[in-house]
């Protein structure tokens, strides 16, 4: 579990430093560049992710909940929407007309449909987490940045296209599902 925790300690360093400590993210780019940010950000970010899916499949999960099976098809529903949501903040779409930040809006959704799926420790502690984190960067970042100004929908083939392209990135996936995480989606 240390693995985990340490995982998700650096993820959310690394990501809350724009919102909370925006005199360290400047340091951090004058030494070493734009570029050199950027990649440092993104070598940070991907040791984040390896200490957590590492941190996620040597921890032993101890049971604490089990929700009723119905529920399985309603969290399958959340991942699709999670999905479709975290892909929208990569193109124009209509989307982005009422979700002001559909990424971490994803993550929570994510987050949520995993913690229905999966009530055992790890799970509590790795999308608890990720939950939490998604929603303190909505508020750090809206209030960053102030007043949102919603931007004008697309046409509907780019619309169509990047919906398309989440649901091929879902099966995706989803048929990496057990290599990432270990667990088969049942």
């Amino acid at each position: 579990m240390k693995l985990l925790i340490s995982g998700l300690l650096v993820w959310s360093a690394v990501h809350l430093i724009p919102s909370l400590a925006p005199a360290v993210k400047q340091k951090w780019n004058k030494l070493l560049g734009e570029t050199g940010y950027k990649v440092s950000f993104a070598v940070l970010i991907f040791s984040s992710l390896l200490l957590i899916v590492f941190g996620w499949r040597s921890s032993v999960p101890t049971l604490l909940y089990t929700l009723p099976p119905i529920t399985r098809h309603m969290s399958m529903f959340l991942v699709l929407l999670a999905f479709i949501l975290f892909g929208a903040s990569n193109y124009p779409t209509r989307i982005k007309t009422f979700i002001r930040h559909p990424q971490l809006t994803g993550v929570l959704v994510w987050a949520i449909a995993h913690l229905i799926l999966n009530g055992d420790s790890r799970s509590m502690v790795l999308f608890g987490w990720m939950g939490v984190w998604a929603i303190l960067e909505m508020v750090f970042i809206n209030r960053r940045e102030g007043t949102w100004i919603k931007p004008s929908p697309p046409g509907w083939g780019r619309e169509i296209r990047g919906l398309v392209i989440s649901l091929v990135i879902v099966a995706v996936v989803v048929m990496a599902h057990p290599y990432i995480a270990g667990v088969p989606i049942r």
